[in-house]
């Protein structure tokens, strides 16, 4: 008789904020509005954006930095920690300084260094954070995340940032009803796939945050180095990688994009190495990968659609390699220091 694996305490954790990410992420949406309101209005005003973070937050921030410019601001997303020792100039730019717990240790920093500005708004998933009681602050619904690795928090994340790109004049129902009615494509063909590679390189163009959110997921729970490079930075030499022991997991949303990605799958496929296309495109399967095929969107309605497919793609890829995965050993949930 073949012993049943327990559920790590840690992944048992994420599985709680998983389950409910979708709920939390549609009253955030409908109750950051006023707030929302006040940030797009700073956009308007200033034209410039920069988007600040660490470890989750900065893919967050990562993922909606070419959505912000599409929408004609000039944003850029730094990690905090770069923005602290190497600073871009903060006149004429709003910050959204985005962290989950609202304590970490670069945020205090920042604000005892900076002393913040009046067109800085912070986003957080705890109302009564340093963040939230220092800046005008977008809070997400659910309260704190307690699992290690960042799940809801991202999902929460972007849903705050619907609010205010519904508060710039997009139209937010595509992406609600995604929320709404998510889609669940079989995993396991993926997971196959992967199950004899040492580590992971995740890539993607207009959705190259979200490459980078499974990624540092993906390092966090299986503790392999796994990694993320935007698909021009990967054809330009780290190509000699791959091979049967590297994983490749692509991000193609309906976009101008989607045929450089389609390109990038192909050149991997032939290095032998086992790809896997999270694909909410329009464009046909590429042979010799494994498609996850959603429905044609982009943007944040993409997003929505294959974050959440990715991340239960990650624990159980970690859960295959780790006894005891969820549970960090060298970090901690909230970075207190630097």
């Amino acid at each position: 008789m073949t012993k049943e694996k327990t559920r790590p305490a840690g992944l048992a954790a994420i599985d709680r904020e998983m389950a409910r990410q979708h709920t939390d992420a549609i009253a955030s949406f409908e109750a950051a509005a006023d707030m929302a309101a006040k940030a797009a209005a700073s956009l308007k005003r200033t034209g410039r954006l920069l988007l600040l973070g660490m470890g989750g937050s900065h893919a967050v921030n990562r993922a909606v930095e070419p959505l912000y410019r599409a929408a004609g601001i000039d944003a850029i997303a730094l990690p905090l920690s770069e923005q602290l020792g190497q600073p871009l100039s903060l006149e004429g730019r709003t910050i959204f300084m985005t962290s989950q717990s609202g304590e970490s240790a670069e945020v205090l920093r920042w604000f005892n260094e900076t002393g913040g500005t009046a067109d800085t708004f912070g986003l957080t998933l705890e109302g009564t954070s340093f963040l939230a009681r220092t800046a005008p602050s977008l809070v997400g619904a659910g309260g704190t995340e307690l699992a290690f690795a960042a799940t809801r928090s991202l999902t929460v994340s972007f849903a705050l940032h619907l609010a205010i790109f519904a508060a710039l004049g997009q139209e937010p129902a595509r992406a609600l009803a995604v929320l709404r009615a998510p889609e669940t494509p079989d995993i396991e063909p993926a997971l196959s796939a992967l199950a004899d590679v040492a580590t992971v390189v995740t890539s993607g163009r207009r959705l190259q945050g979200a490459a980078e959110a499974l990624a540092l997921g993906l390092t966090e729970l299986s503790r392999r180095p796994c990694f993320s490079l935007e698909g021009g930075q990967l054809r330009h030499g780290p190509m000699e990688m791959l091979g049967p022991s590297v994983g490749v997991v692509l991000f193609r949303g309906n976009d101008a994009t989607a045929d450089l990605v389609t390109a990038m799958a192909v050149s991997a496929v032939e290095t032998g190495a086992p790809v896997i296309i999270f694909d909410g495109s329009e464009e046909e399967a590429v042979p010799g990968c494994v498609t996850l095929r959603f429905k044609p969107e982009t943007g944040l309605a993409a997003i929505f659609q294959m974050l959440p497919v990715a991340q239960s793609l990650m624990i159980a890829f970690a859960d295959e390699r780790v006894e005891n995965a969820g549970t960090p050993v060298r970090s901690t949930k909230i970075t207190r220091s630097e």
